[in-house]
């Protein structure tokens, strides 16, 4: 007997997740978004090697991740009205040809059009978390969400260390092989692990894309935390974009493998997801994104630092990831609340203003470094968490 559309999204509501596909989960997510974040190590050997000029350098990492917000805008509400395996597959395999594009891009443009390709189909990555929050139970949403977001920004933390490291023996383009090879490992897998998913409830395409609007002015809870955490991913974005650069020049005079090596104190930032998913699910949520919001701005004034001291700087780099990531958590698990029915058009509207934030910081580096220095940046990098802080407390006040 042929499943209803109703019958067939209660029915997967009821399936459990289960460790390994948990695991599962968070190893897509990981690999999916780290796709954004390979260039940043790596920007300047790229413009070398097709000839970009230095202020113009960041544009790289800016296209990733405005192709990310275009995929969020026009692929991720789809999880509302596809069969979400599917929708989950395709998208991989689509991923994998434009990494592959990438690798062996001929020319600026071809390199900068498949830039934009991964971008977009790495949004996979959030087509997969919103399935996880409906596969988990209410009383454990914010817990499931952490653990499948401690894969997600594992990939990203650790992208920059792996890009650094590869570019030293395999260039930059090996980094996009590598990553294909994994998203291609990952997608076979999935048509094994994957649960299918149909949801209840069918709408035009463009009906669809238009309700994102709709969305944002409607709900009061995903607009305040999506322009919260624009402004986050702003100077997380400028940080790790910029912190390259400065490291390649004097004083310090590193390799792109000693880049590599710094990055990985990043990585600390992974521990922040299951944290904030647990403190979420115990009614913390505020004091959990104040802490965060000022955890970042710290970040940056520690950097001030950081032009002469390292030391300075490997603690702006904890203390960045670690605001940043727990803000996110505490942001997804409470839009995920509102409506169980549309998460993938929450999760989409929610990320893609984010991540234009992202795309903004990461376009504004460059130019800032070169017209006002690092301390500079430290200030724009200050000047975000702590006008999102006023925007959060007056919003409330609002309410």
């Amino acid at each position: 007997m042929t499943d209803t559309p109703a019958a067939s999204a209660q029915a997967d509501l009821a399936a459990p997740l289960g460790t390994a596909r948990t695991v599962l989960f968070a190893f897509t997510c990981g690999a999916l978004a780290a796709n954004l974040y390979y260039a940043q190590p790596t920007i300047a050997l790229i413009g070398r090697d097709v000839g970009l000029s230095v202020t113009s350098e960041s544009l790289v990492v800016t296209l990733a991740q405005i192709g990310y917000a275009i995929g969020l805008v026009a692929l991720v509400p789809l999880g509302d009205v596809v069969e979400n395996r599917a929708l989950i597959l395709w998208t991989m395999a689509a991923n994998v040809v434009a990494l592959f594009g990438l690798a062996f891009a001929p020319s600026l443009w071809a390199l900068f059009a498949a830039m934009l390709v991964v971008g977009a189909t790495s949004c996979a990555a959030q087509m997969i978390v919103p399935l996880a929050a409906t596969l988990a139970p209410p009383r454990e949403r914010g817990r499931v969400v952490g653990n499948v977001m401690t894969g997600l920004l594992g990939g990203i933390l650790l992208a920059r260390p792996l890009s650094s490291f590869l570019a030293e023996f395999f260039g930059w383009r090996g980094i996009f092989l590598v990553s294909a090879a994994a998203i291609t490992a990952l997608t076979f897998a999935g048509l094994f692990a994957l649960p299918r998913r149909r949801p209840a409830h069918a709408e035009r395409y463009l009906t669809l894309i238009a309700s994102l609007g709709r969305l944002f002015v409607a709900e009061p809870v995903l607009r305040r935390r999506a322009i919260l955490h624009a402004a986050m991913f702003a100077s997380f974005s400028m940080f790790w974009t910029g912190v390259p650069l400065v490291l390649f020049a004097a004083p310090f005079g590193f390799s792109p493998s000693g880049v590599a090596l710094f990055a990985l104190a990043g990585v600390l930032g992974v521990f922040a997801a299951p944290v904030a998913g647990r403190l979420a699910d115990r009614g913390h949520t505020r004091t959990g994104t104040i802490a965060a919001l000022l955890v970042v701005a710290l970040s940056f004034a520690i950097a001030l630092l950081g032009s002469a001291s390292l030391a300075a700087l490997l603690a702006a780099a904890i203390l960045v990831d670690l605001g940043v990531q727990a803000n996110l958590v505490l942001s997804q698990r409470e839009i995920y609340q509102l409506d169980e029915r549309i998460r993938s058009r929450l999760n989409a509207a929610f990320m893609t203003v984010f991540f234009l934030g992202g795309a903004l910081g990461s376009a504004l580096t460059s130019p800032v470094l070169e017209q006002f220095g690092w301390r500079g940046l430290c200030a724009l990098g200050i000047a975000f968490p702590l006008l999102a802080l006023a925007y959060f407390l007056r919003s409330e006040r609002a309410a």
